[in-house]
């Protein structure tokens, strides 16, 4: 018997399921025979999303004011918006019977291969750029940890150390598929940290009595808009979360609710960082709090846990790369095949590395990479697909209103936020010549 139920809204009218003939709008939908629970997929959102982009809020506040608070709110319900549109999109192809896999799937049916390749443009910037930030941040902390003592080297050199560490399971491991125990860490190492930095901040607020706050920064919310993005990014995991679940007519509520679990911790973490170190708050916030164990702790923590993240972003690159470039043991043999796939993944370990070491700061490549990146894959791509293969006409005013917000909010992180990560850049270079 036909079991029908309601998933999101169609281009006008409510998504009917079918799961006995399983269609859904107009796409059959992929095999779910081995899928998960709704409250599983949830923890993979929080797992994807709630991470080091947390670690720099606090700053963001002190870019934009205490009106960047509003700026962070305003992002959370927009980035579960275009969540939500973004699945629907998965099942609105215009070129084909079966559900859509990808952002770069979705771009490429609804604006051809040059949509396709934009969006795999931005996307190499998340998949690459997180991994740089990681070894820079890697580099840092290591050198920190290792202060007057002789493994001091340098942040460069433990950069480099870090690369080499990652590269061995990067390209000797074919995939990752047994790297699941990752999330459970990363979510820990997140909330020990957030906890130590709240807590340790609150004991630390005797010794800033004097510190300054700003309102608003009309000039610094591009760069708080950068941030943000970056702690907000999860989009090109969401169709292979979505693709997980045993009912996803629930994608609604569980993106929902995995976001605004994030947005929770991230203002948790975030006002009391900027409220009592001010302007002079760091990124990340835990190098604002006290020397002592507690910090140790979140240094070793925040590089435990970026150590093992790390290849899992170069993975999700990689493997699609060695798709479309046929790297399979079928064509050229297990010998060849592994010479093939093993020289590239060393190739793509040493940019990411040449680009930590040759730009070492984190906090600025965190605002770049949110911008060029972040902005685009979270409020750009999604609407500009969801119109494209949905309609435009068919939307009401509202809705159309809100997804033109959501598309300035891309545009003005996009182009001014980029322009103004970059001139820090340069800053800082000159300061360090």
């Amino acid at each position: 018997m036909s079991e029908k139920v309601e998933y999101l809204s169609d281009k006008n009218s409510t998504l009917s399921i079918d799961s006995e003939k399983g269609k859904f709008g107009n796409a059959f939908d992929c095999d779910r025979s081995n899928s998960g629970s709704s409250f599983y997929a949830y923890y993979n959102i929080v797992c994807c999303v709630c991470g080091t982009g947390m670690l720099g809020l606090s700053q963001s506040l002190s870019k934009g004011g205490w009106g960047a608070l509003a700026l962070l709110l305003v992002s959370w319900w927009m980035a579960i918006y275009v969540s939500i549109i973004l699945i629907k999109s998965l099942y609105h192809p215009r070129k084909q019977q079966t559900r859509l896999s990808s952002v770069k799937a979705i771009a490429e049916d609804a604006f051809g291969s040059i949509g396709g390749w934009v969006a795999f443009f931005f996307q190499a910037w998340i998949v690459l750029g997180t991994p740089i930030l990681y070894f820079v941040l890697c580099g840092a902390n290591m050198n920190e940890l290792c202060k007057d003592t002789v493994a001091e080297i340098g942040q460069i050199p433990w950069t480099i150390v870090f690369c080499a560490f990652v590269a061995i399971p990067f390209v000797f491991f074919k995939s990752m598929k047994d790297m699941g125990w990752t999330s459970v860490f990363g979510s820990l190492a997140i909330l020990v940290t957030t906890f130590i930095c709240v807590i340790l901040a609150g004991l630390d607020k005797p010794n800033y009595p004097n510190v300054t706050h700003q309102n608003i920064v009309w000039e610094g919310y591009p760069a708080a808009l950068s941030t943000i993005a970056f702690s907000l990014g999860g989009n090109v995991v969401y169709p292979s979360v979505e693709a997980s679940m045993k009912r996803p007519q629930d994608w609604p509520k569980v993106v929902a609710s995995g976001l605004t679990t994030c947005a929770l911790l991230y203002i948790m973490i975030a006002v009391p960082g900027y409220y009592i170190y001010g302007d002079e708050v760091m990124n990340p916030v835990y190098n604002s709090i006290p020397d002592g164990v507690p910090r140790i702790i979140c240094i070793v923590l925040i590089t435990v846990n970026v150590t093992v993240s790390a290849p899992i972003f170069l993975m999700s690159f990689t493997l699609e790369c060695e798709e479309m470039m046929n790297i399979t043991v079928e064509r050229w043999g297990r010998a060849k095949e592994f010479i093939f796939r093993a020289s590239f993944r060393v190739l793509i370990i040493v940019f990411c590395g040449v680009i930590g070491c040759v730009v070492p700061y984190f906090d600025l490549l965190m605002a770049l990479f949110g911008a060029f990146g972040y902005c685009t894959t979270i409020f750009i791509i999604p609407v500009l697909c969801y119109w494209r293969l949905t309609g435009f006409r068919n939307k009401p005013f509202y809705e159309i209103a809100w997804c033109l917000l959501i598309l300035l909010f891309g545009i003005v992180g996009l182009v001014f936020g980029s322009w103004f990560a970059i001139e820090d850049l340069i800053e800082a270079f000159q300061n360090d010549a």
